[in-house]
């Protein structure tokens, strides 16, 4: 970079002493101000490669310190959230599951409260009948007794006139049984 300085100003001296005025002299700056702003420029940049630079490496350093630290931090959300929805997707099918142990049971209870009523009207239906039953032997019972009294007066009747006379009431009433009894023997 010196050479070409000390060329570009070899160059400015050799074309200064000519009287003629060339395009050359209008672009170049004269030699002292051209030594000055090299001067300059070279105070300048050691200023700022002394403190400006440090100071921008530090702020990039920081910079990229706090890049590297959110992208930890977003990738230990990342984790977390993966966590998270593996964690949910678990407490879901766990809920699924027990919603349907819970159908199931619910259709275990039901079939037994049916087969429970269902027991339960057969055994009603088995007393109802159990007492028709027994009203009817019943009945039965009291139907014959008074068919029996009725045919005891019937036979009483006839009896009393074929023979023209009455029999007293006990002796008629005997005979009647007695008659009824072998009658009921011969079903």
């Amino acid at each position: 970079m010196l050479s070409f300085l000390t060329q570009v100003l070899a160059f400015a001296e050799d074309t200064s002493g000519a009287e003629e005025s060339s395009g050359i002299d209008l672009l170049l700056p004269h030699p002292d101000e051209l030594i000055a702003g090299i001067l300059a420029f070279i105070i300048i940049f050691f200023f700022v490669w002394k403190w400006a630079v440090p100071a921008i490496n530090k702020t990039l350093e920081a910079r990229q310190a706090a890049i590297r630290s959110e992208l930890e931090a977003a990738e230990a959300a990342k984790v977390e959230a993966q966590s998270l929805l593996t964690d949910y997707r678990d407490q879901l099918a766990g809920a699924k599951t027990e919603a349907e142990q819970i159908v199931d049971e619910a259709r275990v209870a039901g079939d037994q409260v049916r087969a429970d009523i269902v027991a339960r009207a057969e055994g009603e239906a088995e007393q109802i009948k159990a007492r028709a039953a027994d009203e009817i032997a019943g009945e039965r019972e009291r139907v014959a007794g008074e068919l029996r009294r009725q045919v005891a007066d019937l036979s009483i009747d006839v009896a009393e006139k074929v023979v023209g006379t009455s029999l007293d009431d006990q002796r008629q009433r005997e005979l009647v049984d007695r008659y009824i009894d072998e009658l009921g023997g011969v079903r």
